[in-house]
């Protein structure tokens, strides 16, 4: 799928919302709909301790630097990645006002623990993609820190993973430029979704939103 330089850039953290469920992610992302719950409220205060915008820390062989802006050109996406940590390494590139060369490794946080789907991994796979794109560089490994468990776990960032990726974000920019909400198949993760009030899981397994609203009027 190709794209002309107008297209809209989606916002990177988006995929993960995409992978837990198409449909909560075309409501907050296309409907620009959104409700908080104790989960969403969480993670944000869990990412503004990691986002200090702009903030490098040099500790020994490593440069960190924290709410680091990001964009891909070629999956027209664009995000923040809350930690990246250069370690210098004489195979790695060159980072503007540092000397030497460096390997970059994006971390992501969460608040949870570990998942069983890949929701938290395609979000920072995605962030690997756009840190290869601005530095010309190959990133195959990257971490997730949860804050549940405190502590971090190594993510292989694999070329099919990458592959996976770039084709879950053309399904999203196709959704986006017909704005398509799609439907989905329910399920018990949709009680600890932020939106089930108003997406309205239960209603939409028994009825279409046309026969609710019809139902209404005729009442």
């Amino acid at each position: 799928m190709e794209f002309s330089e107008d297209d809209h850039y989606l916002l990177l953290s988006g995929i993960q919302h995409f992978q837990f469920c198409k449909r909560q992610w075309a409501l907050i992302h296309i409907e620009q709909q959104w409700e908080e719950n104790v989960r969403t409220i969480e993670g944000v205060h869990l990412h503004r301790k990691a986002d200090q915008p702009f903030a490098r820390e040099k500790r020994g062989d490593k440069l960190i630097v924290r709410a680091m802006p990001v964009k891909s050109e070629s999956l027209k996406i664009t995000g923040v990645c809350d930690v990246v940590e250069f370690v210098k390494s004489d195979n790695g590139v060159e980072i503007n006002g540092a000397s030497g060369k460096y390997t970059a490794y994006p971390i992501e946080y969460k608040r949870g623990k570990p998942k069983s789907g890949e929701e938290d991994v395609v979000q920072l796979v995605a962030q690997a993609i756009c840190l290869e794109e601005m530095l010309l560089c190959d990133i195959d490994l990257g971490y997730i820190f949860y804050h549940e468990i405190k502590h971090r776990v190594e993510v292989p960032l694999t070329a099919d993973l990458k592959d996976k990726v770039k084709l879950i974000v053309a399904e999203m920019q196709d959704y986006y430029h017909r704005r398509h909400t799609p439907r989905v198949k329910t399920g018990s993760f949709c009680r600890s979704c932020s939106l089930q009030n108003i997406c309205l899981p239960e209603l939409m397994n028994k009825r279409t939103v046309k026969s609710y609203v019809e139902g209404k009027i005729n009442e």
